[in-house]
């Protein structure tokens, strides 16, 4: 089926112009935590380790203290903490949690797509 594949094709073409378009992109992340906790700190480690990794030279991380900074909280309607807001690439998205589930918070940033079931030609 020709038509199939030059459909992929054009597809897989689309996709991978998005991802170096993607891949250009400078992220701005704030991180609210709660003081010292064992939660918060194991939120700043995780999330250092996730942008030193997939955002290497490419993303500011501000980290918040709730306790010191509650003005902050309220003007950005944090619930619960750690909270992490990634405010740009546009839509911003929330995060809650010690950011330990790398893979969600990988989808989550649009830094990995979630995996696809590739059909060999011929097959469904």
């Amino acid at each position: 089926m020709s038509s199939d594949r030059t459909s992929r094709d054009t597809e897989l073409a689309a996709m991978e112009s998005a991802a170096a378009a993607r891949a250009a992109e400078h992220y701005v992340l704030r991180l609210y935590v709660n003081g010292t906790s064992p939660l918060s700190s194991r939120a700043i480690v995780n999330i250092r380790k996730v942008c030193e990794e997939h955002l290497e030279g490419r993303y500011e991380l501000e980290v918040i203290d709730i306790l010191r900074h509650p003005e902050l909280a309220v003007g950005e309607q944090i619930f619960a903490a750690p909270t992490l807001i990634k405010k740009l690439p546009k839509p911003l998205r929330r995060f809650i949690g010690d950011m330990s589930q790398t893979e969600r918070l990988l989808l989550g940033l649009e830094l990995r797509k979630a995996s696809t079931k590739i059909v060999p030609d011929g097959q469904q």
